[in-house]
This record gives C-alpha cells, sequence and structure tokens, in this order.
C-alpha cells in the first residue's frame, strides 16, 4: 500500500526544524517524513478491523511535527516508524463508513481493569498509553502499530469507531474530529463559567484557524444566548467565518485587547519609568474565561493580558516549549487549564454540530498523497492563502484500490 511514513532519522528532522523555522511546512521534503510502499498493517489483536481512509485532515499537530517543532514531552509516547494522520473517515470492510476516534486508550490497548481516567469515561486522560498490546501512541497516527489515515489502508478496534450517518459528506465528517476537539473545549469553557461568581462579560477566543472557528462554533452553540464571543482573526475570510459560526464581536488579532477592554470597561496598565509598554496590553480587568486554540507563546502571552482576575484560561492549541511571565498568573489568581483531545461521548456531538452548522464548507482543499509536499505547505499556510482545512483525499486516485 501507499502510505506517508514518518521515521526516526535525527538528521532529517534537524534539517527539518531549520527548513521549517525559513518557512512553515518545509520540513516535509527535506525531513523523515516520505511517501512509501508498505505492507498493510496487521490487526494487533483479536476483533481488530480494517479502515481504508478516505480523507485524512492535516492539522495543527501534525504540522509541528513534520517542521520539527514539537516538544520532547511526546517522545515516550510515540512509537516509530509511524503514518500520520488521526483525522480519518474512511470504509470498513463491511461497508460502513465510520470516524476515527483516535485516542489508545485502556480498551483499545487490551489493558484490564482500567485506568480511573478510563474507567469514568475520560479515555483523554489514559494513564496507559505506553503499555498493554501495542507499541507506545498517544493516538492513532503516531503509533507504530496501527497507521495512519495519511495511508490507504490502517487498522483500528471497535471502540474507536463512530459510524457516519448516510447524508453526511466525506468532507464534513472528516471534520468530526476536530470539532470533537472544540465540544470538549465548549464543555470546559461551561463548567469553568459555572464555577465562577460572576459569569458576566464575553468569552474570548484566541486564533481563527481550524480549531478556533471550530471552538465558536461549539461554544455559540452551547453557551446561554446573548453570551458575548469575541475573537481576533488575522484574514478576511477567518472574520467572516468567525462571525457566520457564532462570534459577536471579530477584530484582528492586535485589536482584540482594545475591544476586550471596551467589553470589561477594564483600563490598560501604565507604562513603567522607561517609557515602554510593560506587558504590551494587560488589562486591568478583563473576560472571565480566555480560550487559547493556538498554544504559541504570544498567544498564551496575549491569554494572560486579557484575562479577568479569578478568570480562567483554557489551553486547546497544542503548545510545545514557551517562555511566559506568570507573574500576572500568581498576581490575579488565574487559572491555566489544559484542554486534550475529547471523551467518546463529545463525537456523537460532533457529528451534530458539524451537520447544523455545515462545518464541511470548512475543507478547503485536498490533495493525493503524490503531492504530500505541497498538501503540507499548503496546510501550514491555510490562513494567508484563504483557507481553512487541508485534507489527503485517498477516494479518487491511483492509490486508493478498488
Amino acid at each position: 500500500m501507499k502510505a506517508l511514513e514518518f521515521s526516526r532519522k535525527p538528521a532529517r528532522y534537524a534539517a527539518a526544524m531549520i527548513a521549517g523555522a525559513l518557512r512553515p511546512g518545509a520540513g516535509a521534503s527535506v525531513g523523515p517524513l516520505r511517501l512509501r510502499d508498505l505492507d498493510e498493517p496487521e490487526a494487533p489483536a483479536d476483533g481488530w478491523v480494517t479502515l481504508r481512509p478516505r480523507l485524512a485532515g492535516i492539522c495543527g499537530s501534525d504540522l509541528s511535527t513534520i517542521d520539527g517543532h514539537s516538544s520532547r514531552y511526546f517522545e515516550p509516547i510515540v512509537s516509530f516508524p509511524f503514518v500520520p494522520g488521526h483525522e480519518v473517515v474512511g470504509d470498513l470492510d463491511d461497508g460502513t463508513r465510520a470516524v476515527l476516534v483516535p485516542v489508545l486508550h485502556c480498551e483499545v490497548r487490551g489493558i484490564t481493569p482500567p485506568c480511573p481516567g478510563c474507567a469514568s469515561g475520560d479515555v483523554n486522560r489514559c494513564e496507559r498509553i505506553a503499555f498493554g498490546h501495542l507499541e507506545p501512541g498517544l493516538q492513532s497516527g503516531f503509533c507504530e502499530s496501527t497507521g495512519g489515515g495519511w495511508s490507504e489502508v490502517m487498522v483500528a478496534h471497535p471502540a474507536q469507531l463512530v459510524p457516519v450517518p448516510d447524508e453526511l459528506s466525506d468532507e464534513a465528517a472528516v471534520m468530526v474530529e476536530p470539532t470533537a476537539c472544540a465540544v470538549h473545549a465548549a464543555d470546559a469553557a461551561v463548567r469553568a463559567l459555572d464555577a465562577l461568581p460572576d459569569r458576566d462579560g464575553p468569552v474570548v477566543v484566541i486564533g481563527a484557524g481550524t480549531l478556533g472557528l471550530l471552538t465558536i462554533a461549539a461554544i455559540s452553540d452551547v453557551l446561554p444566548d446573548g453570551t458575548p464571543i469575541m475573537t481576533g482573526g488575522k484574514y478576511a475570510h477567518q472574520k467572516r467565518l468567525a462571525t457566520e459560526l457564532g462570534a459577536t464581536t471579530v477584530v484582528s488579532p492586535d485589536e482584540l485587547n482594545g475591544a476586550v477592554r471596551l467589553a470589561t470597561r477594564s483600563t490598560k496598565l501604565a507604562k513603567d519609568h522607561s517609557g515602554s509598554s510593560r506587558t504590551g496590553g494587560q488589562l486591568t480587568g478583563g473576560a472571565p474565561i480566555v480560550v487559547d486554540c493556538v498554544g504559541s507563546e504570544a498567544s498564551l502571552a496575549q491569554a494572560l493580558e486579557v484575562v479577568a482576575p479569578g478568570g480562567t484560561i483554557l489551553v486547546v492549541g497544542m503548545p510545545a516549549t514557551v517562555s511566559l511571565d506568570l507573574t500576572g498568573l500568581w498576581h490575579r489568581e488565574v487559572a491555566l487549564r489544559g484542554v486534550y483531545a475529547y471523551r467518546r461521548e463529545d463525537f456523537r456531538a460532533a457529528l451534530q454540530l458539524v451537520a447544523s452548522k455545515d462545518l464541511g464548507r470548512l475543507v478547503s482543499a485536498t490533495y493525493p498523497l503524490s503531492r504530500y509536499e505541497d498538501a503540507i505547505v499548503h496546510a501550514a499556510d491555510a490562513g494567508r492563502r484563504g483557507a481553512v482545512k487541508i485534507a489527503f483525499d485517498l477516494r479518487k486516485t491511483s492509490e486508493r484500490k478498488p
């Protein structure tokens, strides 16, 4: 079968780091990702099934890995070589079309009794991601044993599969996995708001890429009517989509602090004695909930600037190694919480949200595996090129066996 394989090759990884720093996505051409002819993956245990991808998305964590920017935290929980791709809609041998739930939790790994997280249904908090009858891997697409969506064939446990309704297109279905992340973030935002003594104020979403837009859609679907949702969009299509999906105030990213200041009747901290801005926009008040869908040093710094004292920052975008001044977090008693992946039940809500808000329209372009370098550069530069989600298409190429 044809597949894109990511190998453990330190020299190529170093080259990808350099190339990716110069041009996002350029790591695909010099790094350890290569199109190969591979044997189809074998089922690691009884009951596993074959999944033949139709569409497989390219997400921010994939791009970070390819450009050599991912954190070394992941080294013990990834096994090489692996086939990337965890945003997948594909066909089962019985003709069922299904979406992949990629988390490799205790049930998938054949571990009994399950860890406390899995026992409670929080499979995203599984403690056994490096054990069981699979090689280490936090998700399919980062595990040698399972294969991934950037291929003609992968394997999956039945607990990882959610049937797709006939009326949902492949383009809509491939958006279900990232939308499940957004649903999980929206649930966290509601619970964080409920825990506050004063719920007044906007919810601020930082980032208007794929994850930011989906999070706006999910939050607007569950918050009480009239709750302001504010975001910053760098490009015209991001601003338009953010408004269509539920944001009430959409400005440029560098205008977001000012918009929050006006909405919350806050003031901006004075300059220090040297005459330069001490923080670049620290507010005295702010929003009770800030959702960071980027995870960069700049986005986290902005989140700390616009969150209210006693408020909560939800980190939904995958961060790496960053340098932050956390004095304000301490002084203002701000909670900083990670929001990773999803519960399985989030996929049911995601299927409904994708259908009701027509989220399949966010798939801007698809590519065959043979054009993977072009696809990854497009995904890395999606915003500037007027795009949102880029995916690999295994349906219409000679790479797909009939």
